[in-house]
């Protein structure tokens, strides 16, 4: 039987399916015993029949996972509100390093200074006719027996963050979730919303993307509140259920976020800024105040009881069913008044330092050959959830392979642990390292691996990452029981997904600035689903929360630390990188064809960008061939030859996905430099295949001229020079 069959069978033992059923009369905390025993030996039948000894050293990592550490760790981490710039942030930058040196990891903190921006006033007042003014709190409420009560007066106030600011009086237009269409939906109603304040409630898109729409629509100010339909909950009786007696957010929940539609810090776009007193280059006010990324108008988050206020006092045309509210809600209308916002925001863009912490694992063949595992620090609030089970989890990871090195291991390349700061605002922690060590990096870096959320709650393992760790990711996953299904695998609830493994593709979290700007093969990943977590960037994303609702038992955490960590040492140990692009040539192929089926008639060709996936196919078997021979020792070569040839390999797996970048960029993103996967232009997390060719044939259909059908084309060659580019680096041979 196979180690997975036996895995299956251990984990099926009958005291153990014992405890499983409701029925059974055996309490949780016994089953959770079982589930102990039964993952010992799982991981003893593994490291009794590993083949070598890094894959036994693998096995033993999976059984060093502490339940206990996990919570610890976030629990230290999550006792202050801890945004970046701030000195309580300084302090879980103190806790990750003291952590990492207790385990005697070599250290360092890199600092940065730059521009981060905090609310120095906000004020939000509605008028209407018959109606008295009401000025509005703009408040989180603490709830009944709240332990972080007085910690929650330390929580910076409700605010977009790089909001315009100034003050408008206007009208209200609603806009239900602000996307493209639904202001497409207003131009057809005959609702004008230049000079208005437009209200639009969380749900489609990012909050960035939401005022950048708004703004380009012509409206003076936003307003974006959550609303109970989609984060309070299901109604009950009259009245709805909320934290903490359910997961759901309370009705005084508010969501804040940033504004900057760009990576790292605003005033050093393209290069890295510097430590505090160092002569760096920036932007002068006069061209952030310019800038498209930057806003330009006031904007401000209020809470779902705040935007049912202004609802019922608006008027017009009675929004359509798909805009409305959930049950209880008031008749949603779209405006424009007779409500009247009078909003003013003035926020304080400053210089503030920010500091990455790192650990550094030097591995003992390959040195010079990095892989990456990396997690935000910065939150909002609290941040139990977002990032900071993340963060519980890498520190978890880190302790299990200190135990790892006390038993003789050393990685084979070398393991670098990334503590983010300032991720919240734009990326900025991670963009600006990876700006100030590109060249590096583009040469030594093997893998990134994020884990922003660990654990949503209930839900299963959620991968996205290139196409090339698909197999590697897969495999690791057969190996890690399922915390809520201990008789599965991660990998059983993965697979029945579609698709099981995303791509990783949209800004939304720190991968970006690897795969997009530089073009590292990376992963993201977390247990669960994001609609299991409503209080997200709320007051009320605290330990309480994550230990009633998110993870209970911590077992989540430590079922997502052990994917993670595996994947790292086969990445970090295995002789050959466990990089396989079959499968990244069958998806481009599939990629490309409905890319081409949304542009039916269109006088283009699509086929240099066929053929160009036809020879990186050829070329992708070629070399998970070559790989197969070399492992099976059929080329008879020496120890010297062997190495040289192993060398030679894993620099074409490293390099190939180098070779989907162009140093232009994507058209009016050049930061953005990945040909096959980045956000979408209208979305700042969505994912798109072949994203300038998306981009060019929206304009094209739009537009209609020779030019723009003219740039069309140009973008397929590009994306074909691009797969061939790859090809070539995976082939190995000069043309």
């Amino acid at each position: 039987m196979s180690g997975h069959g036996k895995q299956q069978q251990l984990l099926r033992h009958p005291a153990l399916a014992a405890g499983h059923g409701s029925g059974s009369g055996m309490g949780r905390r016994r089953y959770l015993a079982f589930l102990a025993i039964a993952a010992a030996l799982v991981a003893s039948y593994h490291l009794l029949h590993a083949p070598t000894p890094s894959s036994r050293y693998h096995a033993l990592f999976l059984t060093l996972g502490s339940n206990a550490s996990a919570a610890a760790h976030l629990r230290a981490l999550t006792l202050r509100p801890h945004v970046a710039g701030t000195p309580a942030n300084a302090l879980a930058a103190e806790y990750v390093r003291a952590t990492l040196s207790s385990l005697s990891f070599p250290t360092r903190v890199t600092p940065y200074s730059v521009l981060l921006s905090y609310p120095l006033h906000r004020s939000l007042s509605l008028s209407a006719p018959g109606r008295a003014t009401k000025s509005f709190s703009l408040t989180q409420d603490t709830y009944p027996n709240d332990p972080y009560a007085e910690a929650a007066a330390e929580v910076v106030p409700t605010y977009f963050a790089y909001s315009g600011s100034g003050s408008v009086t206007a009208e209200v237009v609603y806009a239900n979730y602000g996307d493209r269409k639904d202001y497409a939906y207003l131009a057809s109603r005959g609702v004008d919303v230049a000079g208005k304040v437009v209200l639009a409630r969380y749900g489609d898109i990012h909050c960035e993307d939401m005022v950048r729409n708004a703004r380009d629509a012509g409206a003076a100010a936003t307003i974006i509140y959550t609303d109970a339909k989609d984060f309070g909950g299901p109604a009950g009786k009259g009245k709805r259920k909320w934290f903490p007696n359910t997961r759901w957010l309370p009705p005084s929940g508010v969501q804040v976020g940033t504004l900057y539609y760009g990576n790292g810090d605003p005033t050093t776009p393209m290069w890295p800024s510097c430590a505090a007193g160092e002569d760096c280059e920036r932007l002068s006010t006069e061209e952030l105040e310019a800038s498209e990324a930057m806003p330009g108008i006031p904007a401000l988050p209020v809470s779902g009881r705040d935007g049912e206020t202004i609802q019922k006092a608006m008027g017009g045309g009675v929004a359509p069913p798909e805009w409305q509210g959930g049950e209880g809600a008031p008749v949603y209308r779209i405006g424009p008044g007779p409500a009247v916002l009078n909003l003013t925001y003035i926020g304080n863009d400053t210089l503030a330092t920010i500091e990455n912490v790192f650990a550094v694992i030097e591995g003992k063949e390959e040195p010079d050959r990095y892989v990456i595992i990396g997690n935000h620090r910065d939150a909002w609030t609290f941040g139990a959830v977002d990032p900071n089970s993340g963060t519980a989890a890498m520190l978890e990871i880190a302790e299990r392979l200190s135990q790892l090195e006390k038993k003789g291991w050393r990685p084979r390349r070398t393991i670098i642990v990334c503590s983010w700061d300032a991720e919240e605002f734009a990326l900025i922690g991670s963009t600006e390292w990876t700006e100030d060590n590109i060249d590096m990096l583009a040469s030594r870096a093997v893998a990134y691996l994020n884990v922003d959320i660990s654990v949503f709650g209930p839900g299963g393992l959620m991968p996205r990452a290139t196409p090339q760790l698909d197999e590697l990711i897969k495999e690791a996953s057969k190996m890690v029981p399922d915390p809520d299904d201990p008789s599965h695998t991660l990998y059983d609830y993965m697979i029945r997904q579609n698709p099981p493994i995303a791509r990783v593709a949209g800004a939304g979290t720190d991968f970006a600035a690897f795969v997009q700007h530089i073009g590292v093969p990376s992963l993201d990943m977390s247990y669960g689903l994001f609609s299991e977590y409503p209080v997200y960037h709320s007051l009320y994303d605290d330990f309480v929360w994550m230990e009633r609702f998110g993870d209970p038992l911590f077992h989540r955490h430590v079922a997502l630390a052990s994917v993670w960590g595996l994947i790292a040492l086969r990445l970090a140990d295995d002789e050959i990188i466990p990089f396989n692009y079959v499968p990244y040539a069958s998806e481009l192929e599939e990629s490309s064809k409905v890319v081409e089926d949304g542009c039916p008639g269109c006088a283009v060709s699509f086929s240099p960008l066929h053929k160009s996936i036809k020879q990186l196919e050829k070329a992708a078997t070629k070399i998970h061939m070559e790989k197969k021979v070399l492992q099976a020792e059929k080329w008879g070569l020496n120890t010297r030859e062997r190495t040289l040839k192993v060398r030679e390999m894993n620099d074409r797996l490293m390099m190939a996905e180098r070779a989907f970048t162009n140093r232009e960029g994507l058209a009016g993103r050049p930061w953005y430099k990945h040909m096959i996967y980045a956000s979408s232009d209208q979305d700042d997390w969505g994912t798109k295949a072949f994203p300038g060719i998306v981009s060019a044939m929206a304009n094209a259909q739009k537009l209609n001229t020779t030019e723009s059908w003219r740039l069309l084309q140009h973008e397929i060659y590009r994306g074909a020079r691009a797969v061939s580019k790859a090809s070539a680096v995976l082939d190995g041979s000069l043309t």
